[in-house]
């Protein structure tokens, strides 16, 4: 059964990288990927992140590009990793890779790939959006209890009209009782209060999926949670 809900858009802000996307770790496990030397355990978190700007810059950028894909896509093959990384610098994968649940670390590839060559790559462009949903049964708040990303795009994906992308790529899954592909259309998502039919939430997402939100305060929609199979 469809839920109806209010949706007030608190907060709307674009942006090109995610916060604390790399880590530490990360940028060890990349300078161990481009053969670096040096000992790179005695180096603090600024000098290791310098080091791995310098390193990836040394190399051409479709090299430098294979470095970080090979790191952050483990699933894929030498030979797919490769094809992307020649073709990373004009395509835009953070919206058009045909996996949805690839395009948050594409965006933060391109956005460490872009820092680290002063451009060249394009610029991704994500929101941070913060929204207040509002029903009039208390109940009907349940579905973000029962899938809190599948009721979430729903939700977005109804505030946007059947003609949206979203809707006209996902309709299936945004009618139906099972949405896999919802993590990668709201790619953070988190709940930050809860007064009972109210209730405040935060997420990133690509910009691809929500400008329609952009000029807008807020809006009807409804959604539902999946059913576990």
């Amino acid at each position: 059964m469809q839920a109806k809900f209010t949706v007030q858009i608190d907060s709307f802000h674009k942006i090109s990288n995610i916060q604390n996307a790399w880590s530490h770790e990360d940028y060890r496990a990349l300078m161990s990927i481009m053969d670096f030397d040096d000992d790179v355990d005695k180096m603090d978190a600024a000098e290791l992140r310098e080091m791995c700007m310098m390193s990836l810059n040394d190399l051409e950028p479709a090299d430098a590009a294979k470095a970080v894909l090979t790191h952050l896509f483990p699933e894929l093959s030498k030979g797919k990793i490769d094809q992307i990384s020649h073709d990373m610098i004009d395509d835009r994968s953070w919206e058009e890779y045909p996996d949805c649940l690839f395009h948050e670390r594409f965006f933060s590839a391109y956005a460490l790939l872009r820092e680290a060559f002063n451009g060249i790559f394009a610029k991704p462009t994500g929101v941070e959006l913060v929204i207040t949903v509002a029903a009039e049964r208390v109940e009907d708040m349940a579905i973000f209890d029962e899938s809190l990303h599948s009721s979430i795009v729903r939700l977005l994906a109804s505030g946007q009209g059947d003609d949206a992308l979203i809707n006209r790529l996902y309709e299936d899954q945004i009618k139906g009782t099972h949405f896999p592909e919802a993590p990668g259309l709201v790619w953070q998502l988190k709940q930050i209060a809860d007064e009972g039919t109210t209730r405040k939430f935060s997420l990133v997402s690509s910009y691809f999926w929500m400008e329609n939100f952009e000029q807008v305060e807020g809006f009807e929609a409804e959604s539902h949670a999946d059913v576990e199979e």
